[in-house]
């Protein structure tokens, strides 16, 4: 670990704590900067910035989606990228899968397609990477809200049915030694789509997921599935499967 970050009640405690097992570089400090999407994807386009400047070369025009929408990744035929380039092109798809972590999903989906061409990127990729980036430059002061509100769902587009006799033991699981609840109890919504043999050479579809707590939103998840479906359905229980085993984990 290289930066250890203490969230407590009596953070100094934790951090001596800790001092007394290992040798810290610096005495322990109240934080004055956190590692936030904003201030990092700034940082990130003024380095690229700077790169393709010395090449002559300049983010063009404002797009309003980040990946352009007749663009397919698989059906890309351009050049494949000389050694040099394509460790660039991992280079950018590094930064921009960490703004993801940090938050920005609404590039989630581009940036998961984008990543399946790692190991043989063509320009044509290096030039959607590029779009993105110029997506972000206008729209980098985005906030990701955060909303302790509960959910109140209509309880019509939901069909109760009987599932017993396929589920006939089936219960919550709970560990046998879990703590009692304490402070406001938490919702957890899901959110699950995908995108049936969006891949037009493999035919895999495109999962995502999306969970909150109450209105928070704190899990994201987009990628490709590992088996081909026939079927809308098929891929759709393959998406809920997954949408499940993350929730219950949760």
């Amino acid at each position: 670990m290289d930066d250890i970050l203490a969230l407590s009640h009596g953070p100094r405690a934790v951090m001596q704590t800790i001092c007394k097992q290992y040798r810290l570089k610096e005495e322990p400090t109240a934080p004055k900067v956190y590692l936030d999407f904003m201030n990092y994807i700034k940082e990130a386009l003024r380095v690229l910035e700077l790169e393709l400047a010395k090449a002559g070369k300049t983010l063009k025009g404002k797009p309003s989606t980040p990946m352009q929408a007749n663009h397919r990744p698989e059906l890309d035929v351009l050049p494949i990228l000389n050694p040099e380039q394509a460790n660039y092109y991992m280079s950018l798809i590094g930064i921009l899968r960490w703004a993801v972590e940090l938050g920005r999903i609404d590039i989630y989906i581009d940036v998961a397609l984008l990543s399946s061409h790692l190991c043989q990127p063509r320009v044509g990729h290096l030039e959607q990477v590029y779009h993105i980036f110029a997506y972000l430059k206008c729209h980098e002061n985005s906030n990701m809200v955060f909303d302790p509100n509960y959910v109140v769902w209509e309880s019509e587009p939901f069909i109760t049915g009987d599932w017993g006799d396929f589920y006939k033991d089936a219960k919550e699981q709970i560990p046998p030694n879990a703590l009692p609840p304490r402070g406001h109890p938490v919702q957890i919504n899901a959110f699950v789509d995908e995108d049936h043999a969006s891949n037009r050479i493999t035919r895999r579809s495109q999962t995502g997921i999306m969970i909150y707590l109450n209105c928070a939103p704190i899990i994201w998840y987009s990628k490709a599935q590992s088996t081909v479906e026939s079927s809308t359905f098929g891929s759709e229980f393959v998406a809920l499967c997954i949408c499940v085993e993350k929730t219950e984990a949760l």
